[in-house]
């Protein structure tokens, strides 16, 4: 099983459009800086794909990975569907950017469905141009299809929501009622072939035994790496809450994530930088204490086999 990793941006990308931060500032310097949001490409089996989240970059990143081009026939495409971590706006206003096809399938659990049905009424919106097939995402590992090596199951990490779905109430009637505490999960993928997961966390508020579990288990690990320090967006000037706040782990601290993901045997690398993480600059004397623990930054097209 082949993972490509699509982007590694925090919401806003980097640059972020609007800002001109040092982050930002030097990504227009330095194209090599650049990041697009955090999303993975996984290949379920051969000339079948899925996205983990679809951002606003989808088309573009599509373009970037070999794999996911169209052909040989004209509208023969090896996009096989959309696995959902969350309903963050960042990971899910991509699907809009897919009804051109026959059908999307949604791979997500029923708090992040219900958010998008009754939040953002993407059924209303995207049902004139192609039908959504909505799939269950829960703890147990399935596999994609009875001829696919890629399982897939979530380990639920918080119940944060997004902030156009705070509000929201499930009707009496719907199943999917937004009560539980899968509203933001981590995905575990098994190669059911050779034996070996990855565990794919971008956002992650909290760090549960469950998901210790699941980090001790896995082959690869990679996990929220928002923001460098819990005061990162106070000191930035851009935020009027702590990272744990907003719903990050910092990676560095007391509470932070990096000791935790040394402590593990898996490959252990960091995604979804924001655009004031120093990290975005490869001289940072940040990279030197990631190196002596043993965990790294991912990268923007890199790609991990299974």
């Amino acid at each position: 099983m082949r993972v490509r990793v699509l982007g590694t941006a925090a919401g806003g990308g980097v640059p972020q459009w609007n800002c001109a931060c040092p982050g930002c500032s030097g990504a227009r310097a330095h194209p090599g800086w650049r990041r697009r949001h955090a999303s993975l490409a996984v290949q379920a089996a051969e000339g079948r794909w899925y996205l983990v989240n679809a951002t606003p970059d989808l088309g573009e990143q599509v373009e970037d990975c070999p794999e996911l081009h169209p052909g040989p026939e004209p509208r023969r495409t090896p996009l096989a569907g959309v696995i959902l971590t969350d309903a963050e706006l960042d990971h899910t206003l991509g699907i809009a950017r897919l009804r051109e096809a026959d059908g999307i399938e949604i791979v997500a659990t029923a708090p992040v469905r219900h958010a998008l049905l009754t939040g953002l009424h993407l059924g209303e919106v995207l049902t004139p141009y192609a039908p959504l097939d909505w799939r269950p995402l829960d703890p147990g590992d399935r596999p994609l299809a009875e001829d696919s090596p890629l399982a897939i199951g979530a380990v639920p990490v918080s119940a944060k929501r997004p902030r156009y779905a705070a509000g929201l109430d499930a009707r009496d009637d719907d199943a999917d009622a937004p009560d539980d505490d899968a509203w933001v999960v981590a995905l575990r993928l098994t190669d059911r072939t050779s034996g070996r997961s990855l565990l794919y966390a971008p956002a992650l508020a909290a760090w549960p035994d469950a998901f210790q579990r699941a980090a001790e288990s896995a082959d690869h690990v990679i996990v929220d790496g928002t923001f460098w320090s819990d005061d990162e967006p106070l000191t930035s000037g851009f935020g009027s809450r702590t990272a744990t706040a907003m719903g990050h782990l910092p990676i560095d601290g007391p509470g932070g994530t990096a000791r935790r993901l040394a402590a593990l045997d898996a490959r252990t690398l960091y995604t979804h930088l924001n655009n004031t993480n120093p990290l975005n600059d490869p001289a940072a004397p940040q990279h030197t204490v990631l190196r002596e623990l043993g965990v790294e930054v991912a990268a923007d097209g890199m790609v991990i086999d299974l």
